[in-house]
């Protein structure tokens, strides 16, 4: 008989104990299999959240709350600063940015490269409703929020003309070629957006120069975004050199925003990382013990092996050979049930709901899977070829 021959006989022989050592493997690929496919999800989602944001920096006017007190008795907050930022400083930011970005990704073009979209929030009322209105430069504006559609009519072409988000045009009962009034300007409406469950909903958007005009706030922009290169980009840096060389402005990057929730995916994934290696150490018992028992239970097998000249090192195969078996089927199924894992967990612990199978992980979930099993042999093998034709007997 040949030597595959009789370890797959072995393991149809003991298949409820193989089972158990495979169950043992298929929980410890799975945790690891499901985490990794998660946490891929999980980062894809990030990456996707921070480009569907759109800007990669805001900037805004530098106002601070000042608490009033007379002695012990307090008279409220006071807020200190401009409402608005001078339209004079964006030139200076937006050096501030190239520069910055020319000089990290090694750029040598001279042209302007970061998107900048100034706007000016005016609240006003239209058809007798209270209701934002926002100016935009149309050209910028629509790189920034590329996630923007428009449902009806179309896009801002003209000054004169204004985009109604989707719930503001169904308060105001409006439609693309309705004219308003804003502040004594006839604006036309040009289009109606799709609805994007934001504020953009409620509000309505004309020319930045128009609604400058109307309501008499010309050089003046009540904050801008700023969307670098790539996410890449030294967005950090940028916020920092705005912050200290302009004053009475405020710059934020959105990737710092970002990243408290990726820490705090970090650490869960470092946790359930940590219970996937106890769940993996509890597989590799459960295979030592298995084939301890195997070894235990064949001392007579083994002996007469012994007896017809078989060598150390094929003893040791018969039980390397079924740990393989054990780790293949082990892998092969905790790898399909990771992927179940993830698709029942991601929408739990990460909010998140587009979970693929990655086919990169089988071959990870194979190795540790066949790692452990055989791992977990090395000693139970050794024992085996170690044992010698009169200890057979005296288990008789």
């Amino acid at each position: 008989m040949k030597l595959y021959q009789m370890v797959i006989r072995d393991v149809i022989r003991r298949k409820r104990q193989v089972l158990f050592a495979v169950i043992g493997v298929i929980i410890g690929t799975m945790t690891v299999v499901g985490i990794f496919t998660i946490a891929r999800a999980g980062e894809a989602r990030m990456i996707d959240q921070l480009e569907k944001y759109g800007p990669n920096l805001t900037v805004i006017p530098a106002i601070s709350n000042v608490d009033m007190q007379l002695g012990d008795l307090s008279l409220g907050t006071l807020s200190v600063g401009e409402n608005y930022i001078a339209e004079e400083k964006l030139p200076q930011i937006r050096e501030i940015a190239d520069s910055e970005i020319r000089e990290v990704m090694g750029i040598s073009d001279e042209g302007d490269i970061a998107i900048i979209a100034p706007k000016l929030y005016i609240n006003t009322k239209v058809n007798g409703t209270s209701v934002m209105v926002v100016g935009v430069e149309p050209r910028e504006e629509i790189k920034i929020k590329t996630w923007w559609r428009v449902s009806e009519g179309e896009y801002l072409e003209h000054t004169d003309q204004a985009l109604v988000g989707a719930v503001a045009a169904e308060l105001l009962g409006l439609s693309s070629g309705d004219r308003i009034a804003l502040n004594g300007a006839d604006i036309t409406v040009a289009g109606i957006l799709e609805e994007t469950g934001s504020d953009e909903d409620y509000q309505v958007f004309v020319p930045l120069e128009t609604l400058q005009k109307a309501f008499d706030k010309e050089g003046l922009i009540s904050s801008m975004d700023i969307r670098a290169l790539c996410n890449a980009c030294p967005v950090v840096m940028i916020a920092d050199d705005i912050n200290n060389a302009i004053p009475g402005v405020r710059a934020i990057a959105v990737q710092q925003v970002a990243s408290a929730e990726a820490e705090m995916m970090g650490r869960i994934n470092r946790f359930m990382l940590a219970l996937a290696g106890i769940t993996l150490a509890v597989g590799l018992f459960g295979v030592g013990n298995t084939m301890m028992r195997s070894v235990n239970e064949r001392i007579k097998d083994i002996g007469i092996m012994r007896a017809v000249g078989a060598s150390h090192n094929q003893i040791m195969k018969v039980f390397i050979y079924q740990a393989i078996i054990i780790g293949i089927v082990g892998g092969v199924f905790g790898y399909l049930a990771g992927i179940l894992l993830a698709y029942a967990l991601g929408p739990v612990l990460f909010g998140v709901s587009s979970i693929s199978p990655v086919p990169q992980y089988f071959p990870l979930a194979l190795g540790l899977a066949i790692g452990v099993a055989v791992i977990a042999t090395v000693y139970p093998a050794f024992r085996a070829a170690r044992i010698k034709v009169a200890d057979s007997f005296r288990s008789l």
